[in-house]
């Protein structure tokens, strides 16, 4: 007589449950009453069934307060990191707030009305760069994570866990691949200042030029403070033409700036990569699809994510162990903006 191999829905039908619930036990995805997890895997020992139980996941108590100094955009790294450190945070057993900051709020170092401190397990913060604000969150007694942070935030004791993507070796290779191409003087464009990720960034093409003998020209660079002209290729085109000469690439601190550059670049007859090379960073969709094809550097934001959930949920349940810093590697993607 053939052999019939046991399934998930033979389960559920002895059970009279359905196989979303049946799944979830051997699946690990999703919450189930103990006592449906028994019956479950009585009614599987009884029929035969081979797959072992995913363990149960551990179920908490509380809110996660998800901090942002602006929204996160669709487009940005942010939005890529959300989504994975939601997902990861709800099945632990947490429910997620998020928090825009206000300017006000920041300025007064006030939390938002609507966070309920006591019923807050623990805090995370995400491009919210503002190093005043950031030690009055670490004051609360709340475990915190903090993704990026101010300039120099890698240099800084904090109390607190930090996580970011690596940004200093990408930006060199970037860099490096300009120099091999010919270069000799090539501009940053962006606010060091603005947070420690554009910071380390600087540092990385700092880096890539000290090695080859050369010196980081602020002549030829666009260091204003971060503001949305950086959005506008007039204003751009106005720091360009203010240059004494243009270098030949430039290093722009995420691909918004790069693909905003390469505008103002192109309305002044300039052609990319063959007068002017560009690399950006993040490894945006828009950096693959701006003509040509932006050397980028990718974040791998869903990775991250979960790293951050997995960080603070283990701070949550043994918040006396040593506070950690962890930076995950980006990948540089060469493109035609490059020669």
């Amino acid at each position: 007589m053939a052999f019939k191999r046991v399934t998930m829905q033979d389960i559920a039908d002895a059970c009279g449950l359905s196989r979303n619930t049946v799944s979830k036990v051997f699946n690990g995805r999703g919450s189930v009453p103990e006592a449906t997890r028994q019956l479950v895997l009585a009614r599987a020992r009884e029929l035969g069934y081979s797959q072992s139980p995913a363990e149960p996941e551990a179920r908490e108590k509380g809110s996660i307060a998800l901090l942002a100094q602006h929204k996160l955009l669709s487009h940005s790294f942010g939005a890529f990191f959300i989504t994975s450190f939601t997902d990861r945070i709800s099945r632990a057993g947490f429910t997620m707030k998020y928090f825009e900051i206000s300017a006000p709020e920041i300025a007064q170092r006030r939390l938002p009305s609507r966070l309920e401190l006591e019923d807050t397990a623990g805090i995370l913060t995400i491009e919210l760069f503002d190093r005043g604000y950031l030690d009055m969150l670490c004051t609360l007694g709340k475990p915190t994570v903090v993704v990026d942070g101010f300039a120099r935030a890698g240099e800084t004791l904090m109390d607190c866990d930090y996580i970011s993507m690596e940004n200093r070796a990408s930006e060199a290779a970037l860099v490096r691949r300009m120099l091999r191409a010919g270069a000799r003087r090539v501009g940053f464009v962006g606010d060091v200042e603005h947070c420690n990720s554009f910071y380390e960034r600087w540092q990385g093409c700092c880096l890539a030029l000290s090695e080859a003998g050369l010196s980081f020209d602020r002549s030829c660079s666009i260091l204003a403070e971060d503001s949305e002209l950086y959005g506008d290729p007039a204003w751009l085109g106005s720091q360009l033409d203010a240059m004494p000469a243009l270098p030949d690439g430039f290093a722009c601190a995420n691909d918004y700036l790069a693909i905003h550059l390469m505008t103002a670049l192109k309305k002044r007859g300039l052609r990319i990569p063959g007068d002017v090379m560009v690399a950006g960073f993040d490894g945006t969709l828009e950096a693959s699809l701006v003509e040509p094809a932006l050397s980028t550097a990718q974040i791998p934001g869903k990775e991250i994510g979960a790293m951050a959930a997995a960080l603070l949920c283990e701070r949550i349940r043994t918040p006396d162990q040593p506070l950690r810093r962890v930076y995950v590697q980006s990948a540089p993607i060469p493109g035609a903006s490059i020669r």
